[in-house]
């Protein structure tokens, strides 16, 4: 739901208003289930860190791109804060202008012609399959 929030506010070829709050109200929605999933344990499976943090926390990253507030959400805030400090966390977001210049920057027309609007048959092509 954070992908399609972003894709309509970001990447879509025309402003659709309806997709822009239902995307963004989902989003905040979803932050509620987080928060709430998190107001009796330190990481989402429980007191450990595990792979369910590691999947989720890069969806929050952007949470004001995505039209959110994490200081409605106590439990999800002070859960991303935790993981933003850890060492490892730092380390790869510290590699992403090396790795990615263009993060956060809009899509150039290429890479929306090659993220966008593909289907199965362009797959297919490529792999001659």
């Amino acid at each position: 739901m954070a992908g399609q929030n972003n894709h309509f506010r970001y990447a879509a070829p025309e402003p659709i208003p309806y997709a822009v709050k239902r995307y963004t109200d989902e989003t905040n929605r979803l932050f509620g289930v987080l928060d709430k999933r998190l107001a009796d344990r330190s990481f989402l499976a429980g007191e450990a860190y595990s792979i369910a943090d590691i999947a989720s926390y890069p969806w929050v990253v952007p949470w004001e791109r995505q039209g959110q507030s994490l200081d409605e959400f106590p439990n999800l805030k002070r859960w991303f804060k935790t993981i933003a400090a850890r060492p490892a966390t730092k380390r790869a977001y510290d590699l992403v202008a090396q790795v990615n210049p263009t993060a956060g920057a809009p899509r150039s027309e290429d890479a929306k012609r090659i993220l966008l609007g593909q289907t199965a048959s362009v797959v297919q092509e490529r792999t001659g399959k």
